[in-house]
């Protein structure tokens, strides 16, 4: 894998989800070790593209999964710039892919961000049987895969009988080598700016919220877990919600602001927000694959308090005491973990930037494609 040719289905620059954001730093940490060419659509501001190069192919409207003259495009695009490898993102292109491999000998790997049926599946979607049968074939055509976690590769070669020398692991990585040392400074900072007490202990949700499993875990926040921790008087906090996309009828939360709830909207950066968290609250139930943002929050030093679904992916034997499960709709278990965590001054494991650092991945992955 030296001159790669990867394909984005969607606009992921600037990016606003953890699945944008996976894309974006994943091309731009593989773009500084090999020859990446990037095909996608004109919506993304390529400007932020620094170490790839990028071709603005695909159409806007969604027949651009099923638009057929891409086969010669790129068949005469691969034979002219000689790549070796095609990466999709995601299963959706794999029969593109295949259709150039065919006339072009190139090698093809499907990115999985998750196992997709599974994950369209849990949030109500008819037409997941049809995506699952697609994908298993995907899967079984491709030269290789990588996997954003162990549980998804287990599953591929478990169930889908996926040879195991096809399976590569490719987590969600973090961008620091290390536990971050000012967390102190951001956390005055984002308690300046808000109106926060010095004594009341800050937590955070983080979210594009107009995803349904965000959207569910924001209501589950307000209408489950914050009761709970409003009846004990003597922890002194706030939470604050910050994501793209609230729902006009929640009103901005303003019914919440007298209940320690306060909603920041959109963050250009989200780092010092979560630098100055005392917890990580990820009440996620749905939605399938790993929930970037808890990888993220690790990474910067705050202490995560998730449902076993919303910890799904993440190699906890690397977490340490960061990562703190509960069992699904045990809000009262949750509401106890944040209150006992939310004192915790202990650091993020070095184990955990071992394994999750882009450096530490790419060359990996180098080693094993």
């Amino acid at each position: 894998m030296k001159k790669v040719l990867a394909i984005a289905p969607y606009p992921y620059l600037p990016f606003f989800s953890g699945g944008q954001k996976f894309i974006a730093q994943f091309f731009e940490h593989l773009g500084t070790a090999i020859d990446l060419t990037v095909i996608s659509v004109a919506e993304n501001d390529f400007s932020l593209a620094k170490s790839y190069k990028t071709i603005p192919l695909l159409k806007k409207s969604f027949s651009r999964y099923v638009d057929r003259s891409l086969i010669s495009k790129i068949v005469t695009l691969t034979k002219q710039e000689s790549f070796d490898t095609i990466i999709c993102e995601h299963p959706y292109f794999a029969w593109l892919a295949f259709a150039v491999r065919k006339q072009t000998g190139v090698k093809v790997i499907i990115h999985t961000h998750n196992i997709e049926y599974q994950r369209f599946r849990s949030t109500g979607k008819w037409w997941w049987p049809v995506l699952k049968q697609y994908e298993k074939s995907s899967f079984e055509k491709a030269d290789g895969l990588f996997f954003i976690s162990s549980e998804d590769r287990d599953f591929a070669i478990q169930e889908w009988k996926i040879p195991s020398e096809k399976c590569i692991d490719l987590p969600f990585g973090v961008e620091i080598k290390s536990s971050p040392e000012d967390r102190s400074t951001a956390k005055q900072f984002i308690a300046q700016k808000h109106g926060i007490s010095i004594d009341e202990k800050i937590l955070l949700f983080n979210g594009l919220l107009n995803y349904k499993p965000n959207i569910d875990a924001v209501r589950t926040i307000l209408d489950k877990i914050n009761p709970l921790l409003l009846a004990q008087s003597s922890f002194n906090y706030k939470i604050i919600i910050c994501g793209k996309g609230l729902p006009e009828k929640m009103n901005l939360l303003k019914d919440y602001a007298d209940k320690n709830i306060m909603f920041a909207g959109f963050a250009e950066s989200i780092e010092p927000y979560i630098k100055a968290a005392d917890i990580f609250l990820n009440p996620v139930q749905s939605g399938g694959g790993v929930k970037t943002k808890v990888v993220e929050a690790i990474a910067y030093g705050t202490t995560v308090i998730s449902t076993a679904t919303g910890a799904a992916g993440i190699v906890k034997k690397v977490c340490g005491a960061k990562l703190v499960t509960v069992a699904d709709n045990d809000w009262e278990e949750f509401a106890k973990e944040v209150i006992i965590n939310a004192a915790s001054s202990i650091p993020t494991p070095q184990e955990y930037y071992n394994y999750y650092f882009y450096g530490n991945i790419i060359q990996r992955l180098i080693g094993e494609s």
